[in-house]
């Protein structure tokens, strides 16, 4: 049974129909499963007080992909990370304000160049922070009663200066003056004669023997001339 000429083409054709079919499908398929924006998302959150911003990347082929973090045009930092199925999350630590907006670009070669939409906006409420312990409370200083307390003394006041003790301020009494004088010698000391009295007194007793004599001579030249 001889095959026609035609009938070969029409398999032939059909065969190449089907294989272009194929071939279609199957690079379809792959770069669907190779890589797709749709794989990665982005979230603001908060880990330990601090914002941190996390890129989760679902992609069973594990094609590594650079995620880079803007904030109005500043970049805010750039990793590498190769997904799985049950998807691999990378943080980047920014301590992000509220209703901030952040654009996450995805860059996996030859697959994904392009931003995650839409741009991730942060929560309307910012991470609170570690309250710090308060300090102690310093106990109260008693108060002294008002027998023991000093009167305040008023702004302005000088304060007073301490008196003199008694061995300061009283002069002591001179007890040489005060002393009593031995009898008989009461007057002349309070006439200031004290040591010169023995002087005084021998040289009366001079004189007066000195007078007695000159008496007693020009009595006896008196008698010797009447005798005569």
């Amino acid at each position: 049974m001889s095959v026609s000429r035609r009938t070969v083409a029409r398999s032939v054709r059909a065969l190449g129909v089907v294989s272009a079919s194929a071939a279609l499908a199957i690079g379809v398929a792959g770069n669907a499963a190779a890589c797709n924006i749709t794989e990665f998302s982005a979230e603001a959150e908060c880990v330990g007080g601090k914002g941190v911003i996390t890129v989760t990347d679902k992609d069973p082929a594990g094609v590594p992909a650079t995620i880079t973090v803007f904030l109005q045009d500043k970049q805010i930092g750039e990793q590498v990370v190769k997904g799985t199925r049950e998807g691999t999350t990378i943080t980047f630590e920014e301590d992000w304000k509220p209703n901030a907006e952040y654009r996450i670009h995805v860059n996996a070669k030859p697959y994904v160049d392009e931003d995650i939409k839409p741009n991730l906006v942060t929560p309307a409420t910012a991470c609170t922070t570690e309250e710090e312990e308060p300090p102690a409370e310093e106990e109260p200083t008693p108060t002294p009663s008002e027998s023991s307390s000093t009167p305040a003394e008023e702004p302005g006041t000088p304060a007073p200066s301490p008196s003199p003790s008694e061995s300061e301020s009283t002069v002591p009494a001179d007890t040489s003056n005060n002393a009593p004088s031995p009898a008989g010698e009461s007057n002349l000391a309070e006439t200031g004669a004290n040591s010169n009295t023995g002087l005084i007194v021998g040289v009366a007793a001079a004189l007066v023997a000195v007078g007695g004599g000159a008496v007693f001579f020009g009595m006896r030249r008196r008698g010797a001339n009447s005798q005569s």
